[in-house]
């Protein structure tokens, strides 16, 4: 897993939130479950679709906030930009989630394993997140932080990949 440290490039949602999407429903109709295989499909590919645009508006959101900041967009621009990332991941999602949704249909038993690989997938988004957020701050702010985590006796270097200023580190 690496951190992709490009500031301009937007990240993608991509594997490490498949599993989510493939095992997130939505119940659009109320009957607290679904009664028919379309029913199914129909409710989780939905509820993936939204997993995927969260997770994309969050990942586009907190990247373009930093560029934003720095005076490279403006905020119609940074909008634009989240607009057309969640529905292009959006449309992404809806192929994965329809296709997993089919195989824990005709397969149900590989909800309990698909659930594993998610909780493993969660955890990458999370540290993306981290890592999206940790971006977008100024350096006086991640010098704050890093001051703070060190009188806590905390390191944040080794959560954020050396990212820990000179005074810090030693």
């Amino acid at each position: 897993m690496s951190r992709e440290r490009d500031p301009y490039r937007l990240p993608r949602a991509g594997w490490e939130i498949a599993p989510t999407a493939g095992l997130a429903s939505i119940d659009l109709n109320g009957n607290h479950g679904a009664l028919t295989g379309g029913e199914f499909i129909g409710e989780s590919t939905v509820g993936g679709m939204v997993v995927f645009a969260i997770y994309q508006a969050l990942l586009t959101g907190l990247r373009t906030e930093a560029m934003r900041k720095r005076g490279e967009i403006d905020r119609s621009t940074q909008v634009q930009a989240i607009v057309a990332s969640v529905w292009e991941t959006t449309k992404q999602g809806a192929a994965v989630s329809a296709v997993l949704s089919v195989v824990l249909f005709v397969f149900p038993w590989l909800g309990f394993p698909l659930s594993l690989i998610g909780m493993v997938g969660l955890g990458k988004a999370s540290i993306d997140l981290v890592h999206a957020f940790w971006d977008g701050l100024s350096e006086e702010q991640r010098s704050d932080l890093h001051r703070a985590a060190f009188d806590a006796g905390v390191s944040l270097s080794q959560l954020l990949g050396g990212a820990a200023p000179a005074s810090q580190s030693a």
